[in-house]
């Protein structure tokens, strides 16, 4: 009995005596993200759809400087995007600008948010978040308002109320520099197109200052409205 005891407890062949199990596998996602991530995460992917929205405006012939100083258009332009924006976090957790920079939404216990539980928590967002981005002015009251929520909730006012969970991975390099060129490119997208209306828009300049304008219009995407 003892000889079988000692044959049971001796190495196998096939199993080194010093053999060490690998360590368990790190977890998809880890702690919620810092705000700064966030932020960048949620203004990438509003850039890059303005960019798009005011491209195809301009390529399909629209009255650029009407629809820039029509308060209302401005107010629900975002509007498309919200919808979007509801799918990606109820199909996948994510959208591109929080892919990119390894951010995920999920409920309290891990599970998709549901159809009805995206849509409460993007109305939220977009409205007591930016503000619907209408005027610069609302959207900086509003941002300001969600730092100090999330400061003392631990998270913005949206998750808080749906009992959501934002988890990140470690940061991407590369998610980081194609950040960084998809926002630079959407913000000069956007100024290509709008910037001779929104020049319009500015009181008398001097000299230095009608050059610098001029300067600036040189980059400009000529009207295609007739």
């Amino acid at each position: 009995k003892g000889e079988f005891n000692k044959q049971q407890e001796a190495p196998s062949a096939e199993t080194p005596a010093d053999f060490n199990p690998p360590p368990p596998p790190l977890p998809e996602t880890s702690a919620p993200p810092k705000l700064w991530r966030r932020f960048w995460a949620r203004w990438v992917d509003i850039n890059i759809y303005v960019a798009l929205w005011w491209l195809f405006l301009w390529g399909t012939g629209r009255n650029i400087e009407a629809i820039f100083g029509n308060g209302w258009i401005i107010l629900t332009h975002l509007i498309p995007w919200v919808i979007i924006e509801i799918f990606l976090i109820h199909r996948f957790a994510t959208t591109p600008g929080k892919w990119l920079l390894g951010i995920r939404v999920l409920n309290a216990d891990g599970s998709l948010l549901s159809l009805t539980e995206s849509t409460r928590r993007a109305v939220r967002a977009y409205v007591m978040g930016i503000g619907l981005n209408w005027v610069m002015a609302v959207t900086l009251i509003c941002m300001t308002i969600s730092v100090f929520t999330t400061l003392r909730f631990g998270k913005p006012t949206w998750d808080f109320l749906g009992n959501h969970r934002v988890v990140s991975k470690p940061l991407n390099p590369w998610g980081i520099i194609l950040a960084v060129v998809l926002f630079s490119s959407a913000v000069l997208t956007q100024m290509a197109v709008t910037m001779p209306y929104l020049i319009k828009t500015l009181p008398p300049q001097k000299e230095e200052g009608k050059q610098l304008l001029e300067g600036l219009q040189r980059w400009t995407l000529p009207s295609r409205h007739k």
